[in-house]
């Protein structure tokens, strides 16, 4: 009975958690004739998203890490640290929008049939897309916020220099404005390599896939993620790190090979250092001192936030708490940060 009433305290307690904000709304908008920066048109882009809050409130936009897709935002760890009542992204004073990048999610990716006729999209294809998303299918005309996490954060420095008057404000988090370069292009280059080079591809069309996707993927997230001292802290031996390891390789991976091929390449050509002087908005950047595809001892975003009229950057210290490159997926970090960065930028009109 003790065992029982336990259960059923925790799973209230879990219900009450999750209805501490309004239930997301989604929809599926198609752009017609897409065209993307190689030139390539596709008849019909599906682009999925979520909301939640009234649209009568501020407009936020948050984008997710490669691999993920809005509904990862839906999580005790993310919405329900911000989207609670008085929290700092608080649904019912704020409309946000959780938008499934081209590629991911439920929207228009290669497995849904095209495969390598895909065409080769990128980050500014992905955040060209939002744009339309949120402007002409949602009619958002200015935004309180962009922000983003890993792959979202490098597409929020491409919305705030391509988009200078669309918003307020912006939190790129886990992300450098910086050409993608050093090991944080060679591991993703190697989850291509990998990919391409297995037998089993066939050129894109396996019947089965490719196991190698998975193993790349399992061996970037170890080498690029986590943090060094959690890490640590969780397997402290060689027979724990074995056991660790030996339950990333037997997880579930339910990531197409030729959409993850995709996924990484699409950050070949990231680059938005060149227009970091034509940023209008204020500008909070969120790293962790453990970032390992960030490492904030290199002096990259020291020099480059200098460029930003009102940009500062917030380093979350490092423990065996924080996770490296996945800390800033804990809204439990920043949230007072973001907080404050909403309380003092300026509403610069519609």
């Amino acid at each position: 009975m003790k065992v029982l009433v336990g259960l059923l305290l925790a799973v209230s307690a879990f219900t009450v958690m999750a209805q501490n904000y309004p239930a997301p709304q989604e929809g599926t908008w198609v752009v017609r004739d897409f065209r993307f920066h190689t030139g390539e048109v596709l008849p019909e882009l599906k682009l999925h998203y979520r909301t939640i809050g009234d649209k009568s409130g501020e407009p936020v936009i948050i984008m997710h890490g490669t691999t993920g897709s809005g509904a990862g935002f839906l999580s005790p760890t993310f919405a329900g640290e911000l989207f609670g009542p008085g929290q700092a992204l608080d649904a019912k004073r704020y409309y946000i929008i959780l938008p499934d990048a081209v590629g991911h999610g439920r929207s228009s990716k290669p497995s849904d049939g095209l495969k390598m006729k895909f065409p080769r999209y990128n980050y500014e294809d992905m955040v060209d897309a939002q744009h339309r998303l949120v402007t002409e299918h949602l009619g958002v005309k200015h935004a309180r916020l962009v922000m983003g996490n890993s792959m979202g954060g490098m597409e929020t420095w491409i919305w705030v220099q391509k988009y200078p008057g669309f918003m307020d404000a912006a939190a790129p988090m886990a992300a450098t404005p910086t050409e993608m370069a050093s090991r944080n292009w060679m591991t993703r280059r190697l989850i291509i390599d990998s990919i391409r080079n297995d037998p089993d591809w066939k050129n894109g069309e396996y019947t089965t896939q490719p196991r190698s996707a998975q193993f790349a993927s399992v061996f970037f997230g170890i080498a690029t993620s986590g943090g060094d001292q959690a890490l640590y802290k969780q397997a402290p031996t060689r027979q724990k790190a074995d056991e660790l390891l030996d339950r990333r390789l037997k997880a579930p991976y339910t990531v197409d090979a030729n959409d993850a091929l995709y996924m990484w390449d699409s950050s070949r050509d990231y680059n938005p250092s060149p227009g970091l002087e034509r940023i209008e908005a204020t500008v909070l950047a969120i790293n962790s001192a453990d970032d390992e595809r960030n490492p904030p001892h290199t002096g990259v975003m020291d020099r480059e936030i200098k460029r930003v009229k009102n940009g500062r950057v917030y380093l979350i210290p490092a423990s065996e708490n924080t996770a490296g490159h996945g800390t800033t997926g804990q809204a439990k970090w920043w949230k007072d940060e973001l907080a404050k960065l909403l309380q003092s930028a300026p509403r610069r009109g519609q």
